[in-house]
């Protein structure tokens, strides 16, 4: 008896609306999947939609709001504002089904304000407007009226037929019956899948009206057609329905015999759940008739049963495993939430880890493009130190030819070297920033440096210059005061030891991409020069030498350029030097 009686508890404790379990148990199924497989927000809200509405058809309206509230959570993650709005109107739904009408109304407002879509703003609206107004029939009706007009589309059939329901209710309220049937009628007409409950109402409405025969016939159409569709739970629904509609005609004799014929069925059938209810309806029945024993019996058969219909009630073990899956699902949210804390915390360490690289990196590239500018700075001062250098033989033997000029009274020379000097050394000065000039200032000042040198050593050597005609010397740069130290090299160490007069020549010509220039001549060449210089003599050609391949190899490296240049001395019977430049032809942007 103890052990009935802890049984007994635990039916009781078990709601009193089973639920559909197959479907309900297989999309809690799919959501414990999507939250395992940690599936995307977007499919995870579905599948939080999807159990939502489950629990609408099964009238448990306080899950089906957590449910929809769990969905919305996520598109607003997702800044999804149609589909919150969507969400926000079924929540408002289900508030409004419960009685939490104040809530009912902000969620209906919030739908109207998040979406863009004109009708569905006007929609919630007219919702909210419809709660706050409970006292105004009037009202109400007005606003119901304006969602039918604006629920058009072929995906608002249901939500029309809602309204129709909604406006149902009024008319009844306003003992407007007839309209409260056409009403009901249109509702059927736009969710026949809801016929079940639709023409429930409309029986209901008749009751109400005192039209029970009607009622009567419509109930038992019902009935008949669950037998048809093999619906246990909407067949004992039914039968007690009918009952009601018997005991109102004050048949009770019909109406006690349709209630045993559902707690017939519900036993037969291991429906637990509906056999207590119905149970509950015959026991009062027959405590209304006075009599007891049939009430006592109907119990103790019931209680005799109660074990074996509990282990065999495949309803109640559904609902035990939707009890299941609804703990793993909260355990599957709570590990999800702590894994995406785990994500978003690791994605702040590798953006942290990111910036400071990126920091770095951009740190380094700045230290190094200022290393790099301090190079090429030094290079430029280099180069600039090298350009300025004046070769010290040059001034001097420059000084003494005036003085030797000067010592033989010959003041014409004297005045016209001066002349000539000043004037090189003044166009020396003027480019001396510069590393690039036209090739024309270059043959100009070669020209005039040349004829410096000529004026003092006629008698040992003439020179010649020639310039390819197709060059346009003014388009042409090239590289200031690097030709120089080598004409200087061919008078000083060449061609002023020449025992016969000598030849200078300086050839500049185009040759392909490049700019080729040969200085050429005949004098007593490397070999025979170096062993006729002093120490000292030697030590200012190799400077000389140096201080040009220095320059070039900077020119070079600063404007990322090939210049080269070679030296050699004549073979076979000739005598002499050849030193032989090549430039490329610049672009105008490196200059």
């Amino acid at each position: 008896m103890k052990k009935l009686f802890t049984i007994l508890l635990i039916l009781f404790s078990i709601s009193g609306t089973t639920f559909g379990q197959t479907t309900i148990n297989s999309n809690a199924s799919r959501l414990s999947e999507s939250l395992e497989r940690n599936k995307s927000d977007k499919d995870i809200a579905q599948d939080y939609e999807n159990m939502a509405k489950e629990l609408v058809k099964k009238k448990d309206y306080a899950k089906a709001e957590d449910y929809f509230k769990r969905a919305k959570s996520l598109y607003v993650k997702q800044n999804n504002r149609e589909k919150i709005a969507a969400v926000d109107r079924e929540i408002a739904k289900v508030q409004e089904a419960q009685g939490k009408i104040s809530e009912a109304i902000t969620s209906y407002s919030s739908a109207s304000k998040i979406s863009a879509k004109k009708d569905i703003q006007a929609i919630n609206s007219n919702d909210a407007n419809r709660l706050s107004a409970p006292a105004n029939l009037e009202v109400q009706a007005m606003n119901i009226q304006s969602n039918i007009g604006l629920m058009n589309s072929s995906a608002q059939r249901k939500e029309r037929s809602q309204a129709h329901q909604q406006m149902a209710q009024i008319n009844v309220q306003q003992g407007n019956k007839e309209e409260a049937i056409s009403n009901l009628e249109d509702a059927l007409m736009d969710e026949p899948e809801a016929a079940f409950e639709i023409q429930r109402e409309i029986a209901n409405v008749y009751v109400a009206d005192n039209q029970l025969d009607k009622a009567i016939e419509i109930n038992e159409n019902l009935v008949e057609e669950a037998k048809k569709t093999k619906d246990v739970k909407v067949e004992i629904e039914q039968l007690q329905a009918l009952s009601s509609n018997y005991l109102e005609a004050e048949d009770r004799s019909k109406s006690i015999d349709l209630l045993e014929q559902a707690y017939d069925l519900a036993m037969n059938t291991g429906r637990t759940i509906e056999a207590k209810n119905v149970l509950k309806q015959l026991t009062e029945q027959y405590r209304e008739e006075k009599n007891t024993q049939k009430a006592l019996d109907a119990y103790a058969g019931f209680m005799d049963n109660l074990e074996t219909m509990i282990q065999a009630d495949s309803t109640l073990i559904d609902t035990k495993a939707f009890q299941i899956q609804e703990g793993r699902i909260t355990q599957l949210e709570k590990e999800k939430v702590l894994k995406d804390e785990l994500i978003k915390k690791q994605n702040i360490f590798n953006y942290v880890l990111s910036g400071f690289i990126l920091f770095v990196l951009v740190f380094l590239f700045f230290i190094a493009k200022a290393l790099y500018s301090i190079k090429k700075k030094n290079k430029r001062i280099a180069l600039q130190s090298l350009r300025r250098e004046m070769n010290p033989h040059f001034i001097f033997n420059s000084l003494n030819s005036v003085n030797q000029f000067i010592a033989q009274n010959n003041e014409l020379e004297a005045n016209k070297y001066l002349s000539s000097y000043s004037k090189l050394m003044r166009n020396v000065m003027e480019n001396s920033n510069k590393d690039f000039i036209p090739l024309s200032a270059e043959i100009e000042q070669l020209k005039e440096y040349l004829e410096l040198e000529y004026m003092r050593f006629h008698d040992k050597f003439r020179y010649e210059i020639n310039i390819d005609k197709d060059l346009d010397t003014d388009a042409v740069s090239i590289p200031n005061m690097l030709i120089q130290p080598q004409l200087e090299n061919a008078v000083w160490h060449g061609l002023r030891y020449s025992e016969a007069n000598g030849l200078l020549t300086l050839t500049v010509k185009n040759d392909g991409n490049k700019l080729s220039v040969i200085i050429e001549d005949n004098g007593i060449g490397i070999k025979r020069s170096n062993e006729l210089k002093t120490k000292h003599q030697r030590e200012h050609k190799s400077r000389g030498l140096t201080n040009t391949q220095e320059r070039i190899s900077l020119l070079n490296s600063l404007y990322n350029i090939d210049i080269f240049m070679e030296i050699k001395d004549k073979t076979a019977d000739e005598t002499g030097v050849i030193v032989m430049f090549s430039f490329p032809f610049l672009n105008k942007k490196l200059l």
